[in-house]
This record gives C-alpha cells, sequence and structure tokens, in this order.
C-alpha cells in the first residue's frame, strides 16, 4: 500500500510501500479520498512532540480522512461497507496520508452530505480542535466577547463560525488583505496584526483562542476581564494537561516549567489559561456534521494537492499563508 511516511525525526516525508492496515473487531477500514494537511504533521516530523506523543517511526502521518467504508470488523454496529465517512483518528493509530487506513468506529462519523468530500476532508482535526476549546473548555455562552487569533486559518475560520453560532461577539485577528474574509464568516470586530496592537485595542474578553503561542499568548491574557480564559493550541503545556496525559512524573515536571511564567501571569491578572491537544471523537463530529448541513459551519478550502505531491505539500504549509486548510486528494485507486 502506498503512503507518505519518515523513518527518523526531522528527515524528509516520502512515499513509501508500507503493510495493509490490520482491521480489528471495532476497526473500519477505510479507502482515503481527502485528507487534510495540519501543522501538527510538520511539527511531529520535526520532534516537536516526543515528550507528550513518542511515535515510533517509521511513521506515516496524516491526522484527518474523508473517504468510504470498505469493511468492517465483526463488532462494528455504526457502519457498512460503501457508508461516505470522515473522520480524525486518534493518536497512535494516525496515518491518513495513505490509500487505506483502519479506524477505531469511535472516531469516526458519517460526512456532512452538503459538501464534497475533499471539504469533508479537511474539517475532522480544526472543527474538534474548535469545538472543545469553544464548548468543552471555554463553555461560551450567548453574549460573551469572544477573540479568535489567526482568524482565517484552518482552525480560526471554523472557530469565528462556531462561536457566532454559540452567540458570542467575536474578534479576531488576520492581516488586512484577509479582513473582509473574516467578515465574511462571521467576525465583528477584525484587527490588522501588521497595523494594530490587539492588547492595546481589546479589552474585556470573556475567552481567546489562541494557536499561536509566544508573546501573543502573553498578550492575550491582558485583554481578559477577570475570571476569563486563554485556551493555547500551541503550548506550552500544563500540569493539568500533563496529568491527564498519564505523563511520567519527570515529564510532569518539565512541563510545570514550560508553562510556569504563563500561569503566573494569569493568576496575577485573576484570568487561567489551559493547554488544549486535541482529541479524536466520533460523536463530536456527527454533531458537526449537522452544523455543516444545516449550514451553520462552511469548511474553507484554500489549496489542494494530488497524492503524489503529499511530500511537497508539507513544505508547502511550513512556508506558505493560506485560507482555511490544504488538503491531499486520495490516489486514484485504479492506479
Amino acid at each position: 500500500m502506498r503512503a507518505f511516511v519518515f523513518h527518523k525525526y526531522k528527515q524528509p516525508v516520502r512515499e513509501a510501500d508500507v503493510p495493509e492496515p490490520t482491521v480489528g473487531d471495532r476497526d473500519i477500514l477505510i479507502r482515503v479520498e481527502a485528507a487534510g494537511l495540519n501543522h501538527l504533521d510538520e511539527r511531529l516530523r520535526a520532534g516537536e512532540f516526543t515528550a507528550i506523543l513518542p511515535y515510533k517511526t517509521p511513521l506515516t502521518l496524516g491526522h484527518d480522512l474523508a473517504g468510504t467504508v470498505i469493511r468492517t470488523g465483526a463488532g462494528v454496529t455504526r457502519f457498512t461497507a460503501g457508508d461516505r465517512v470522515y473522520a480524525r483518528p486518534r493518536d497512535f493509530r494516525i496515518g491518513t496520508f495513505a490509500e487505506r487506513i483502519a479506524v477505531d468506529e469511535t472516531d469516526v462519523a458519517l460526512a456532512p452530505t452538503s459538501i464534497s468530500t475533499v471539504e469533508a476532508g479537511s474539517l475532522p482535526l480544526v472543527a474538534l480542535t474548535a469545538w472543545q476549546a469553544l464548548v468543552e473548555k471555554g463553555n461560551v455562552q450567548r453574549g460573551q466577547k469572544v477573540l479568535i487569533h489567526a482568524g482565517a486559518g484552518g482552525v480560526g475560520s471554523i472557530a469565528i463560525q462556531l462561536a457566532k453560532h454559540l452567540g458570542a461577539q467575536v474578534a479576531t485577528t488576520v492581516s488586512g488583505k484577509n479582513a473582509d474574509f473574516v467578515r465574511e464568516l462571521g467576525a465583528d470586530v477584525v484587527i490588522d496584526y501588521r497595523t494594530q496592537d490587539f492588547e492595546t485595542e481589546l479589552s474585556g474578553y470573556d475567552f481567546v483562542l489562541d494557536p499561536l503561542g509566544g508573546d501573543n499568548l502573553t498578550k492575550s491574557l491582558a485583554v481578559l476581564k477577570r475570571g476569563g480564559k486563554v485556551v493555547g493550541i500551541s503550548g506550552p503545556p500544563t500540569p493539568a494537561f500533563a496529568k491527564a496525559a498519564g505523563l511520567n512524573p519527570v515529564l510532569r515536571l518539565a512541563v510545570a516549567g514550560l508553562s510556569r511564567k504563563t500561569r503566573a501571569r494569569a493568576k496575577k491578572l485573576g484570568v487561567s489559561y489551559e493547554f488544549l491537544l486535541m482529541r479524536a471523537s466520533g460523536e463530536q463530529l456527527r454533531e458537526i456534521a449537522e452544523l455543516v448541513d444545516g449550514g451553520t459551519i462552511r469548511p474553507v478550502v484554500g489549496a489542494t494537492f494530488p497524492f503524489e505531491q503529499t511530500a511537497h505539500a508539507l513544505a508547502f504549509l511550513a512556508t506558505s499563508s493560506i485560507r482555511g486548510k490544504a488538503v491531499i486528494t486520495g490516489p486514484d485507486p485504479r492506479a
């Protein structure tokens, strides 16, 4: 089976012939017809997450898929061959940059019917990230003020739409060229990060979603009202995350050191900071599919690449800025 793998951390991704997936009793074998590209793929290859996601190599990358069920394990009850599905396979079972993949049925949902396979393949990771940040961790309510950074990106473009659905007033940061685009998605306040300082222009916010980290995270704490919360998806991870992830005591101590300054700053301001590493959830994908088919959320695909150009596409993602998501189209099964 054809797949794109890397054999050692920091080495390039290359096409390789890998074994066919093993299909367990609760697994679904899916023909991958579209696979979203995520910065997480490149960061894994670069070795940034080896402490909390210690993958063994060689590793097939890819965290998103849309495709067709080929067959199911003996214990599967929710899906049958021929179903059109989408999924974010759980950690340590990723590998959607391949012709086929076996996925636990609880990570899978029927794909939205109102969008294309490519659009469905763009959604799982970013939509789950937005859902788990805004709904689970943020508990965003009607009338609250929400700031979403990088609103034209993969996570941001979905998070803006979800926040508006939840009834929030939404601010976002983008380059000036994307101002009209994010307004169309529902943003009420648009900050051009190249010419404006959001820290001085915004205040009294209930929630911030920060995919950037670093100074941007520190400044985000200052725009919150007391009791507000920042959820970061680029780090630094927190002791609460380390405990929930079951990391050993040495790693927990290291993680605590990484986020100590951020947590201290948050405490001084009377706000809080949480780190999110999203998890797979077929149940949440079913709810998201309903929002898509109801017209509440629309995926944004800024670029597509054929399967054969997966390595090039990953390099492109690392050096370019696109609206929404880039997607790999699956190989021709007749090839």
